[in-house]
């Protein structure tokens, strides 16, 4: 009787406890259906999520190829319908070296902070030093100085020439990692709209290898 009454015991307790892990709701995670112009950057602020764990959380999809009707998955929001209002509370955004008060319209970078006057999301690509790269000209931005780390190529309608910006947002072992400043001082014909090219130092191959990024540009005042 003694055994019988203890697993009876035990058993109660682990239903107990069963019962008290379902009272429990877990956050689940929604679906998003993509529509015409849909980037992991503007649905993370959408819905108030970071977009590195939006990415991670649909590792299949590539960043340039998101098409009207492809399925997302908006961790840790069920009801995905329910917008976050980005534009009347601001979120504080914080990485391992780069801290941005939207409030303020102030970014810290390396224990140093800077001013902003917008931000804008650009489709950035890569060059480098080589003669098939650069023209007649050479290695040498628009206003003839030598090219070096923090030249990006724009479009002046965007971004005028002489604006400083911090890049943010790239990947590559030529660029300082979390974020850079660097000013546009260079101009090409394939560079419209909202695109950026960076020059890297390096090989043509080594540079790349950085491909198209997505990258979040701080206009600094």
């Amino acid at each position: 009787m003694k055994i019988k009454f203890s697993v009876f015991k035990s058993l109660a307790t682990v239903l107990g406890i069963s019962v008290l892990l379902h009272a429990v709701p877990a956050q689940a995670d929604g679906i998003h259906i993509a529509t015409e112009g849909n980037t992991f950057y503007n649905l993370s602020k959408q819905y108030g999520v970071n977009m590195n764990q939006l990415m991670k959380s649909n590792p299949k999809v590539q960043p340039l190829n998101i098409y009207p009707g492809l399925k997302l998955i908006i961790p840790g929001k069920a009801k995905v319908g329910a917008a976050v209002q980005t534009d009347t509370v601001k979120p504080k955004v914080i990485t391992a070296s780069l801290n941005v008060e939207p409030e303020s319209n102030t970014v810290q970078a390396w224990g140093k902070e800077f001013s902003y006057e917008k931000t804008i999301q650009v489709k950035a690509t890569a060059y480098s030093s080589a003669a098939s790269e650069n023209g007649k000209w050479g290695a040498v931005d628009y206003f003839g100085k030598p090219l070096k780390l923090g030249t990006i190529a724009v479009d002046p309608d965007v971004i005028p020439m002489g604006t400083k910006v911090l890049v943010t947002g790239h990947s590559h072992p030529g660029l300082p990692k979390q974020a850079f400043l660097a000013t546009a001082t260079d101009m090409g014909s394939a560079i419209k709209g909202n695109r950026i090219d960076i020059f890297i130092p390096g090989s043509q191959s080594f540079v790349s290898e950085f491909g198209f990024q997505y990258v979040q540009l701080y206009v600094i005042q």
